[in-house]
């Protein structure tokens, strides 16, 4: 595949690369990571195509060709519901700064999980070739790759405990803080721009029962609800504090 085609989708997102900006390169985290060569070479093969709500960075059962990133933008990693079987469920949320499907470039497998944008995104794309040249040769990247799949694997066992929980205030509160990952969302920063829309996506309740989440969080002094996103007061509280029964406060707009 070419370096003008990095997108699996339908929507033709291909037509829509281009080599990153110089903005764009101080978004990726790893290429500090890289000595000059490593970096010169990583640079010359990254890509950047916009996505619009609803296309498709990578489709489940497509081989991968490329290591995703996202610049700016908000993403969702599901499973695949074309077949009919059974509901669809969201596996984790892709924020600023994050880069993800490593563990599927290592295996050179097809995708076993769709990524779909929730709203206008821009998405860096580095070539499968170009990232197992970075493995062979660079000992940051090697490095930051480990760290990536330690944390990926943290965060789906804490997925799994998610899903258990009855109370829909601590799954919300467990979401938002797996969007404030440092190391896998490095770019979000201490303000998440989201909707209570896209964060109903993400977790699998309904708006207004997001918004509920929201109030009891802020009362908690867990976060604060700011124009257009959130800002994280507490993460350590979102990721292991504990709740009493939901606080039925008035609702608060996003």
């Amino acid at each position: 595949m070419s370096r003008n085609t990095p997108y699996n989708s339908g929507r033709l997102l291909r037509d829509r690369a281009r080599p990153p900006t110089d903005a764009e390169l101080a978004e990726i985290p790893w290429l500090e990571r890289l000595t000059p060569i490593e970096r010169e070479r990583a640079v010359a093969a990254l890509v950047v195509g916009d996505a619009e709500a609803g296309d498709h960075i990578c489709r489940f059962g497509r081989p991968v060709t490329f290591w995703f990133g996202l610049v700016d933008g908000l993403l969702k990693m599901s499973n695949d519901d074309s077949q009919g079987q059974g509901p669809v469920i969201t596996f984790t949320g892709v924020a600023p700064g994050g880069w993800f499907g490593e563990g599927t470039v290592l295996k050179h497998e097809h995708y076993r999980y769709n990524i779909t944008a929730l709203r206008k995104s821009r998405v860096a794309g580095l070539p499968v070739e170009t990232f197992d040249w970075l493995l062979d040769h660079s000992i940051g990247f090697n490095r930051f790759v480990m760290h990536q799949l330690n944390e990926r694997l943290g965060q789906f066992i804490a997925a799994r405990e998610i899903d258990r929980l009855n109370n829909p205030d601590l799954r919300v509160a467990r979401n938002l803080a797996a969007l404030f990952h440092p190391l896998l969302s490095p770019n979000v920063g201490g303000v998440l721009r989201i909707t209570q829309q896209e964060l109903a996506y993400l977790v699998g309740l309904s708006r207004q029962r997001v918004n509920e989440a929201l109030t009891t969080l802020a009362a908690k002094e867990w976060i604060r609800v700011e124009y257009g996103g959130l800002r994280v007061l507490d993460l350590a509280a979102l990721r292991t504090g504990v709740l009493d029964a939901p606080l039925k406060a008035g609702m608060i707009p996003l």
